[in-house]
This record gives C-alpha cells, structure tokens and sequence, in this order.
C-alpha cells in the first residue's frame, strides 16, 4: 500500500507529503553546498566549520535560513533535519565568534529562528556551544545584534535542562553577563534607544534571575538600576510593566531583594495594585499577583504591605479570584493562570494581621463558594430548612467537579480564615452565615470522603490525596477555631455526616496505628498519609461521642509512641512536602527563613495536637489516669523528651503543646537551656539582695536582677510607673535603681500570698516553669495573674495555644541595661 500511495500520490495528503519531502532535500543539498565553501578544521579529532569570506558567511545563512522556513511540525521528524544540526551550529558558532558586522545581524536572527524551529529535544546536546559567543555580542553596538542574541539566551536559558544549569551559570559568571544586562538597562534608561531592546535585555535578566539564586544581589544592590527600574514602571505601558514586574519578581525571589523592594513603599505597592486590575491584559496582572505573592513570603513584608496598602490590594484579589465569566464552562489558559495566582497570594491570610477584616469586608465567603459552584449566578444563599438539606446540596456542589483544581485554595483559605476569626465574632449579623455554613459542610463531605478512600488510596491517586489533605486541615483549624460559632458548626456538621460510619472508620484507624507503633522501629510509610491518619485523629479527638472510644483503644500510648518515634529519627517533614499542589518548585527562592508555626517536624505536631485533645477534654475525666495506667514505666522519659522539645530549637507551635502536654504531668511553664542555668541559684543565699517578708513574719531572699527582669509586679507599686507590665520594665529603670537600697531592706507581701504559692511562683521566675500538683495550681493561677504573667496564667489555666503566638523566650539582656545594675552583678558573671 506504501509503494502505491507513492505511485498514485495516495490522495492529497499523500502528494503533499512527498512534495514537502522533496523540497527539504533540495534545501538541504543547498545547504551542503554551501557549508563547502567554508572548509573544515579538525581539531582534537573534531571537525570545526570555518570560512572568513563575508561573502560566503552570508550566502550560508541564508541557506540555513531557508531549510529552516520549510521545516514545521509535519517534518520535524526528517532524518535530515536532525542530521543538519551540527552543521548549522557549527557555522553558526564560527559567524559569531568572528563578530563580523555585516553579517551579525542576520547571524542573530538565524540563531533566534532555529532555536525557534528545532525541537529541545534535538537541540539540548548543542546548546553550550551557543552561549558564550551569544554572551559576548550582548553589548555589541549594533542593536538588532544585541537584541537577537539576548532574545536567543533567553530562550535557551528557558529550555535548559537541570544537569547543564551548573556548567551554563559557571560560564554567565566568566562572560560577565549579568554585569553586561545591569549596564544594558542603565544605558537605556538615560538614551534613545527602542523599547524592544529595553524588553529583551530586561526579559533575559528576568530568566537569570529565577534561574540562579547567585545573580540576585549585584542587581538588587545596584542602586542606580533600581531608581531607573522605578522610573521606568511608572512611566511605562502594559507590556514594559508586565516585564518589569517580572524582573522584580527574579529579585523578590531573594529576601534582602524583597526588602529592598518594599523599601519604596507606597509608590510601588500602588503600581502592582493598578496592574492587578481588569483593565490590564493579563500578562501584567498575573506578574503583579506573582510578585506581590513574593513580597508576602513572611509575616514581616505581609505585615508591611498591609500597612501601607492593605484595603486596595485585598480589593484586587478579590477582584482576581471574582474575575471568570459567568456562563464560561471552560475558561482559558491566562484566565486559570489569573485565577491561580490570585488563589496562591489569598494566601496570606495565613498570617494575622488586619488584612482579615478586609477579606471579610470584601465577602470572601462568597467568592470561595464561587470557586466551588459550577453556575454561581445562583449561589446558595437561601436557609436550608434542615441539615440533611443542606448537606445534600455541599454534595451537588463537590460532585460537579468545578475548577477541581482550585478547590486545595479554597480549603487553604477556609482553614486560616476560621483560625484567626475572633472569638466573638458574629456571622450571623454580618451575612456570612449561609455561606460559611455551606463551605463548612462541603469541607465536611471531603474530609469523610477523604478519610474513606485513605486505606485504599494508591500512587495515581497522590494528587487526589494531597488536595484531600487540605480538606482535613481546614476541618482541623475550624473544630478549633476561636471564634465559637465556626467551631461548633464544623463539630455538628461533621458528627452528622460521620454518624452513619464514623465509628467504623475510627476503629480501622486506630487499629492502624497501633499496630504500626507496635513494631520494633516503625514510620508511616507515605507521609501525606501519616498526616491524613493524624490530622483525623485530631479531629475525632475534638467530637465527644468519640472520645472514650479513642482512649479505650489506647490512642495515648499510640500517640507517645508515634512522638517519641518522629522525634528520635529527626524526621524533617514540613507541610510544604504535604502540599506540592500549593507550591511550584520552580521558584528558587533564596536567603528565607523558614517560618511556619507547626516546623518542619508536622507529624509531631499533629500527634501532640490530639494528645493534647485527648488530655484537656473535660469529658475523658480519666484520661491522665489511663495515660498514667499505660506508661507509667516511660512516663519520666517522655516529660523529659517534652522539656528538650521546649529547650531545643523546634518550631513555636511544637514547644507550645509540649509545653501544654507537660502541664498535665504538673509541669507548668516554659523550659529553657539558660533557664535549667539559672535555676541552680534559687534558694542559694550567694548574690541574694531582695527579701520578701510573708505576713507571718517569714522571709524569701532573692536576686533583684532575676526578679525585676523577669517579675517585676513583685516590687511595691510605688516603685514602679503604674499598669507596668511583665518583660517590659525599662520605663522603671531610674525607679528601681534609686530605690535599690529599700529593696535591699525586705518586701512586704500581702496576706493573701502564702510561701508555698510564693516559692512556686519563684521557681517559675528563675527556672521558667515550675512543678506544682493540681490544687497549687489553682492558687497560683491568681498570684500570677497579678503578677502579670499571662503566659504561666495560660498554662495554668490549660487553656489551648493561640496559633501563631510566639513561644515565650528566657531573655536577661534587660539586666545589662541600668535596670539590672542597680542590683548585685556577680550572679550574672556566673552564667
């Protein structure tokens, strides 16, 4: 059939492919003809193309140029299209190299047409060879030139493959190219030359920046580029911004960048909101959401943006994520892109801050439900007449598979929405009540659905497991929520939907993991799985029709031994691992310091979280008994291991509920390296310079520099300024130093302060935590309330973490101030 489709020409499709055939050997036979006019150099057995005739270096590229137009993507294939790319390569390395001005021009434009034609696959071997006589010509006098070899790195620099970045960035630093661009763009700013050179030379320094974490400081610390950058994006139009905020973002990449960046303030924060706007093209919109999103990698530069133009940026997200077309059952390419990228900078409503009452404002309840309806002309902001009904809806909603891939976002900003809604805050009044109602039960739907599918889940599925991930964590941060009203309706909700086999599913989990921590040396094998399994857990811990159950299946031990276990093995897994669809790894970022809460030891974190649970829940009365019951021989040994969680240099959210966790050992407080130091002095009389006098006529010593640094509601009051607080005793400084010699003469305390409670409360002050039995406890609940220490207050009130909230740090630098010299110094010589 083959040998007739020849003969007859098979049709029409056949006669044209034959015809293309011929016509790329007669192109190429041009173009062997011609490279023989050059002549070959071998050197180190490989053959070298050469010709210093102008003449003939034209008449080649020329010939390069036309077997090029007749190659498309019907031929790619042709042998002799691979076959010519060495020798296409070669003479255009040798063009190049001679820098001969009568033909760099076209030199540049063949380059940039056969990257442009030639598949990466074919090309990748060949790449190298390109770079440095590319770099080379980037400063050449002649603009096309320039512009063209620019154009032609830039797209070589994009299609690179890992293993050659090493090798392509050693020889960037030798040819000196970032120093060339910086230099490009300075000049361009001050003359007359086209703004396509501006956008090629700043484009190509863009690629180098995301590529190359090195490059970053010779351009963010040139203070020259970055004034002309600034005048540029104000004066600019749409596609010069769209390029200039992608620069930024290659610089807000590195975290010294970012802060250089935010160090114009207002003027460019303005700039990015205005081009975040929907009379912008989105190619400019999606990079002033990227880089906006850089600017927010921590709490610091978020916390910056917002004071200086957080309603307006808070607005355009909004904007973004309200942005798609009504009707539009597909949208379109920049349209997800768009919808992604305002997705990921919502995003930082995963730091506090008053940004929260501006999404509120802006009704994010009601675009998050957007993103999860397929028609959201009719969004359901009716009363449902009962909760079967309105779950029956959430169903409707998740199974239309809308936007499936935004819905990771919408759990994301869900969760951190509820975990930072104020206790008091009323819904109901400010119209979010159906809405959230409705997002609360779809959360529910995918977190059950979620929790059924894990024992059976399988590698395809990891996508599916990763988003459901996110489900749970935002069923997790709503159960505990502050705000009341979101905690109890996600309770309600969820024991509804779990009430036909919940039970079932706990008792196959926990069945899990007990016989996985059974084993000898165990982990569980997927961690995205391990999460799911813990973050269930937790939220079982929290609905009190499952707590007994959890603790009669010996969920404790389980837990201590899954912590014990994680800890010994210096397990690194942060949530960043759990959610790569969140993320894109591509973003080489540089010089962060890593900052959420829960650290890079997750699994830990969920494992203390429901232990914590399971010990603070007022209906498990017994839970510290069987908790006693079980490990008993073992109990010295995990208060020890909670104290070097404390001690060590863990994430704030895992001291927190390891120091919650030990309170129900009767340890109180937060342990420290330096505080274990200067705990050995309580009780000396070395160094000591205060006494308390207790109404019976009893007596304390002390040490004045520990106590006014640490407590200094202890003094009398008319020594100190009035409402002086706890850790913030500079404006006392002069007070206490003339008064020194009166406190050397004794304290009186009040009636109502025993020297029980009072030594407990010292050992707090020197130590940073004390060990007290419940009923101590509850009476020194009050003395450290006037004492001002709210911290101790928390644990002794056993009262949950707040999220995000600082662990509290054993800090004496306030004694080199003139505050602690008017105190004994020696005890300090000792530490």
């Amino acid at each position: 059939m083959r040998s007739a489709a020849k003969q007859g020409g098979g049709g029409r499709g056949g006669g044209a492919t034959e015809s293309n055939s011929r016509h790329i050997q007669t192109l190429h036979r041009r173009l062997l003809e011609a490279l023989k006019l050059g002549h070959r150099c071998y050197d180190d057995k490989e053959a070298k193309w050469q010709c210093t005739d102008i003449e003939i270096q034209r008449h080649v590229l020329r010939s390069i140029a036309s077997f090029l137009t007749c190659i498309s993507g019907d031929n790619l294939k042709h042998p002799l299209v691979k076959d010519s790319v060495a020798d296409m390569l070669g003479a255009l390395v040798w063009i190049l190299q001679q820098r001969s001005e009568a033909v760099l021009g076209l030199a540049g434009n063949v380059v940039v047409k056969l990257i442009r034609v030639m598949p990466n696959s074919i090309l990748q071997s060949y790449l190298l060879e390109l770079v440095h006589p590319l770099s080379s010509l980037l400063s050449s006098l002649q603009l096309e030139v320039s512009i063209s070899c620019a154009t032609a790195l830039g797209m070589i620099f994009s299609n690179l493959i890992v293993k050659r970045e090493k090798r392509v960035w050693e020889m960037l630093v030798e040819a000196e190219i970032v120093s060339h661009l910086t230099n490009n763009l300075r000049e361009f700013s001050c003359g007359t030359m086209p703004i396509e050179y501006f956008q090629e030379m700043a484009s190509l320094l863009s690629i180098i920046l995301h590529q190359w974490p090195a490059s970053r400081y010779s351009v963010w610390n040139d203070v020259e580029l970055m004034e002309a950058l600034q005048l540029m994006l104000v004066n600019s139009d749409f596609p010069v911004k769209a390029t200039i905020l992608k620069l930024y973002s290659g610089i807000a990449l590195c975290a010294h960048g970012s802060k250089k960046l935010l160090e114009e303030e207002e003027a460019l924060l303005q700039l990015i909101v205005l081009c975040m706007g929907r009379s912008y093209p989105p190619s400019s919109r999606i990079e002033a959401f990227r880089l906006a999103r850089y600017l927010a990698t921590n709490e610091q530069g978020c916390s910056k943006m917002m004071n200086i133009s957080g309603e307006p940026l808070v607005e355009a997200i909004i904007a973004g994520l309200s942005g798609r077309t009504l009707h539009l059952q597909k949208l379109s390419h920049d349209q997800m892109s768009l919808l992604v990228e305002a997705c990921r900078l919502a995003l930082i409503i995963r730091w506090p801050g008053k940004h929260h009452k501006y999404f509120w404002k802006q009704g994010i309840d009601k675009v998050l439900l957007d993103l999860l309806l397929e028609n959201n002309h009719n969004g359901p902001s009716q009363h449902f007449s009962s909760l079967d009904e309105q779950i029956s809806r959430a169903q409707d909603i998740l199974n239309a598979n809308f936007l499936i891939v935004l819905r990771p976002y919408v759990w994301e900003i869900l969760g951190w929405l509820a975990t930072y809604c104020s206790e008091d805050c009323n819904l109901r009044m400010h119209g979010h009540e159906n809405c959230i109602n409705i997002l609360i039960t779809c959360a529910c739907l995918s977190f059950a659905n979620s929790i059924r599918q894990a024992p059976r889940v399988c590698q395809a599925d990891a996508v599916d497991t990763s988003c459901g991930e996110s489900a749970l964590r935002a069923v997790f941060l709503m159960i505990y929520s502050s705000c009341k009203y979101i905690a109890s309706k996600t309770k309600v909700i969820l024991s509804e939907i779990l009430r036909p086999t919940g039970k079932e599913y706990l008792k196959q989990l926990l069945l899990i993991l007990n016989i996985t921590s059974s084993r000898d040396s165990f982990v569980l094998a997927d961690t995205v799985q391990g999460a799911i399994k813990m973050v269930a857990l937790t939220c079982y811990s929290a609905l009190p029709q499952y707590q007994s159950l959890i603790v009669k299946r010996g969920a404790i031990k389980i837990l201590m031994a899954f912590i014990r276990q994680y800890l010994s093995n210096n397990e690194h897994t942060g949530r960043l691992s759990l959610t790569p669809h969140l993320h894109n790894f591509s973003e080489r970022r540089c010089c962060w310091v890593h900052e959420d809460w829960e650290g890079d030891n997750i699994l830990s974190f969920y494992c203390l979280r429901s232990l914590a649970e399971l010990l603070h829940s007022a209906s498990v009365a017994n839970a510290l008994d069987t908790f006693d019951g079980e490990v008993d021989s073992t109990k010295s040994q995990f208060v020890k291991m909670l104290q070097e969680i404390c001690t060590g240099t863990s994430a704030p959210g895992l001291k927190w509920y390891a120091a919650f966790v030990l309170s129900y050992f009767g340890y109180y407080g937060f342990p420290s390296k330096l505080g274990n130091r200067v705990g050995k002095v309580l009780g000396e009389n070395q160094y000591a310079d205060i006494q308390f006098i207790l109404t019976g006529g009893q007596s304390v010593d002390a040490h004045g520099v520990i106590i006014a640094i640490q407590c200094p509601s202890l003094f009398p009051p008319e020594k100190l300024p009035p409402n002086e607080k706890a850790y913030d005793i500079s404006s006392a400084s002069n007070d206490l130093r003339n008064q020194g010699e009166d406190l050397h003469k004794g304290i009186c305390l009040s009636s109502h302060v025993d020297k029980q409670s009072l030594a407990k409360l010292l050992e707090f002050v020197y130590l940073g935590y004390l060990q007290a039995n419940e009923e101590i406890a509850r009476r020194l609940k009050l003395l450290a309330k006037h004492c001002s220490l709210q911290p101790l207050v928390t644990m002794l009130g056993r009262r949950r973490p707040k999220w995000g909230k600082p662990f509290p740090s054993y800090d004496l630098s306030l004694a080199l101030t003139p505050t602690g010299h008017s105190f004994s110094y020696g005890l300090l010589l000792d530490f």
